[in-house]
Parts: C-alpha cells; sequence; structure tokens
C-alpha cells in the first residue's frame, strides 16, 4: 500500500511497513517489524516455537532483534541495501555504503558469527527464532550491491540460506525480496567495497 497516504498515516503516522492494524474495541495499530514479530508470536498458536517463555531465552532473542534493529540494519540499509528504492527519492551516500560495510564486517558480523551462531544454527539456538526472522532476510539487502555481498563471509551467507530454508511457507516472500536486491542494476550495484 501506500504508506504515505491520507489513509495510511492515519493508522500509521510513522508511515512504515509492517504494520498490523487491530480491528473492534481496541482499535489501533502497531508498526516496526520486531514488535509484530514479538505481538504475533505472543498471541498465535504455536508462537512460542518461535518465541520461547523461558525468560532467560526470550532476552538472548530480544536482545539479538535490537541489535539488529540498531547497529546492523542501520549499516545494511540506508547507504548499502536502500539503493534498490532510489527510483523513490531516496539518496545514498557511496562513501557511507563503504564505511557501513566495513563496520559489518569489522564489528557485526564477528558478533553474528562468534556470540550468537557460536555454539548453534540459529540465534542461541538449534531451532529458528523470531530473532533469526529478523535478522536473516535483512540481510538480502545485502544482494543489490553484488560486490559486497561477494565479501559477505560465507558463514554469514550460510546463515542466511539456514533460515530462509527454514521457514518453506514464506519462499515466496522472501524469493520477491531477493529478486528485488539481487535483480538491482541500478546506481551502487556495482560498486566496490
Amino acid at each position: 500500500g501506500k504508506t504515505r497516504s491520507e489513509e495510511f498515516l492515519k493508522i500509521n503516522p510513522c508511515h512504515v511497513c509492517p504494520t498490523l492494524e487491530f480491528d473492534g474495541d481496541d482499535a489501533g495499530a502497531i508498526w516496526e517489524s520486531n514488535a509484530v514479530l514479538r505481538y504475533l508470536a505472543v498471541n498465535l498458536p504455536g508462537g512460542e516455537e518461535l518465541y520461547p517463555a523461558d525468560p532467560r531465552m526470550r532476552g538472548k532473542i530480544d536482545m539479538a532483534m535490537d541489535w539488529r534493529q540498531t547497529g546492523t540494519y542501520a549499516c545494511i540499509s540506508k547507504n548499502i541495501g536502500y539503493c534498490v528504492f532510489g527510483q523513490f527519492g531516496i539518496k545514498v551516500s557511496e562513501e557511507g555504503a563503504k564505511e557501513d560495510f566495513a563496520t559489518l564486517l569489522t564489528e557485526h558480523f564477528p558478533v553474528l558469527t562468534d556470540v550468537y551462531l557460536k555454539e548453534t544454527k540459529f540465534c542461541f539456538s538449534d531451532t529458528p527464532t523470531i530473532a533469526d526472522l529478523a535478522i536473516a532476510p535483512a540481510l538480502t539487502f545485502l544482494k543489490a550491491r553484488k560486490n559486497f555481498w561477494a565479501k559477505v563471509p560465507e558463514a554469514v551467507k550460510d546463515y542466511h540460506a539456514r533460515v530462509l530454508e527454514a521457514f518453506p511457507d514464506t519462499k515466496e516472500y522472501f524469493d520477491m525480496l531477493d529478486g528485488m536486491c539481487a535483480g538491482y542494476d541500478g546506481e551502487g550495484a556495482d560498486a566496490e567495497p
């Protein structure tokens, strides 16, 4: 939908997706992908498999999701992955993209592989959680810059593939994001990191 339409802004003044709108007496909405993931996991059957009730495990999942939002995604989105949205007037900095990628390589990817995935296939777990659903799809934006993706450590690429394969019911959506990013051939697509 059109996130800047008057109708959408009444629901979500931050004009972001995803947005989960409620019906009934308690109408309203929540937005921000991690908030939506948490809400769905807590309120839908089977959600405890993806967001265990154990407080320590839930704390680790929340930590990984917050890390993704405040650090990793900030490096991936603005100057690296958002080049695919240039057609919508979003400006990116090529120098900023190089700096952000260097930060991913030296700070964020080591935390992912050496801490969150240290002894497990997924974040702190041998089964996927909502933390993995928050982190792995965001990594797909790196594919918009082919030479950047080529330099992503294999352990990170393997994790990305493992998470996407763990959710076969969402393959259509993951493939759509992958096609948009990997198929991008506009400004910055062939830039060197």
